[in-house]
């Protein structure tokens, strides 16, 4: 069968099985729009209420197209179905409008501006360089799932609030619910892999002064990119570095610090950058194909690009002025031999005084 004649028939199955245990289903179609994707889901949810379930419509087309037996599909999205209601957040709907109650739950997300463009006209955001920071409400992230809510001009509407509020409700509320974590390479590495497992590969401890790279995220490392926004996060990030560094976008879900040292230039870490992304990052994990910079001294977080421009045009501007000043020096030294000159052929040019006779003079014919 077609992909339309999958999505008819799968509606009617699963109703029909669900009718089977008793239970009466509202099944759709839908189209999910979420930040970085948007798919066609079949959405169930049990008759007169609101929280249900959405699967990916193509994921089971996809597998009835590589043979899987049509039967054997219906059967692991009732089971997928099941799981989910089963383990639903228990959430009082009610409360989803009441901003009083629902601000304690905003965190902040970073995506792509350009990925993003169309879906971020609907939603409240901040732009920082090809980056956009974006809002959630968290209503349940622990071992069972996670469930939570996009922020949309159209909720802030509902709710009464204004973008100003949001942003500063969410700098203050969201380290809390979702804190900075920032690790150095090794301690990561040890921590996937095992301490044993470690030393068999030869992953030792190394001094955080000597640590080359440190990854930034959240507890539970689900949209952990968004720590940029974070008011302390580049002076937190500076301080394990050492200084200046260099920020790779690994995921919307962490962050890579590469301190600015000499050891690796932003032509390095694009390339890497975009072969990481091209091969080894879900789609919809993908935050940018950029390298940013962040200038310590000077306090300036932009594009990688940005800051080898400005870096070059500082040092034209340093070098400009160091041949400025040898340039005024000569032009010193000019002037004064030039007034010597200048004097010397004046003085050349001067009409000779009359010469005074001053030979024997005579009185009366005698000599005196």
């Amino acid at each position: 069968m077609d992909y339309t004649e999958f999505k008819d028939q799968i509606i009617e199955d699963l109703k029909e099985r669900f009718a089977e245990h008793g239970t009466d289903m509202d099944i759709s179609i839908n189209t999910v729009e979420k930040l970085n994707q948007s798919y066609e889901a079949i959405t169930v949810k049990p008759v007169g209420e609101s929280i249900g379930v959405n699967m990916p419509v193509s994921k089971f087309y996809d597998q009835l197209e590589d043979g899987k037996d049509y039967s054997d599909i219906v059967d692991k999205m009732v089971d997928v179905i099941e799981k989910g209601l089963e383990n639903k957040p228990d959430i009082d709907t009610g409360t989803l409008t009441d901003y009083s109650q629902m601000k304690d739950k905003l965190a902040m997300e970073v995506v792509s501006s350009k990925t993003n463009a169309e879906m971020l006209d609907k939603i409240p955001h901040e732009n920082i360089e090809d980056m956009a920071v974006v809002y959630r409400f968290i209503l349940q992230s622990d071992e069972e799932g996670r469930a939570s809510i996009l922020v949309t001009n159209q909720m802030m509407d509902t709710m009464g609030i204004t973008h100003d509020q949001l942003r500063q409700d969410a700098l203050e509320n969201a380290p809390k619910i979702k804190p900075l974590v920032i690790s150095g390479m090794s301690e990561v590495m040890m921590e996937l892999v095992g301490v044993e497992q470690a030393e068999m590969m030869g992953i030792v401890p190394v001094d955080p002064k000597d640590e080359q790279m440190f990854v930034a995220t959240v507890p539970d490392k689900v949209h952990g990119a968004g720590v940029l926004a974070y008011n302390d996060f580049l002076e937190q990030a500076a301080e394990r570095a050492g200084g200046d560094f260099f920020i790779i976008p690994s995921s919307i879900h962490e962050l890579l610090i590469v301190p600015d040292n000499g050891q690796m230039d932003l032509s390095s870490l694009e390339s890497m950058v975009k072969e990481v992304n091209a091969t080894q990052v879900a789609p919809e994990d993908k935050l940018t194909d950029s390298v940013y910079h962040y200038d310590s001294k000077e306090k300036i977080f932009e594009l990688g690009e940005k800051f080898v421009e400005r870096q070059a045009l500082q040092n034209a501007r340093e070098e400009y002025d160091s041949d400025k000043e040898m340039r005024d020096s000569l032009d010193e030294k000019s002037s004064v031999l030039g007034d010597l000159e200048a004097k010397k052929e004046e003085t050349a040019r001067a009409p000779k005084k009359e010469t005074v006779d001053r030979g024997t003079k005579s009185k009366g014919g005698e000599a005196i």
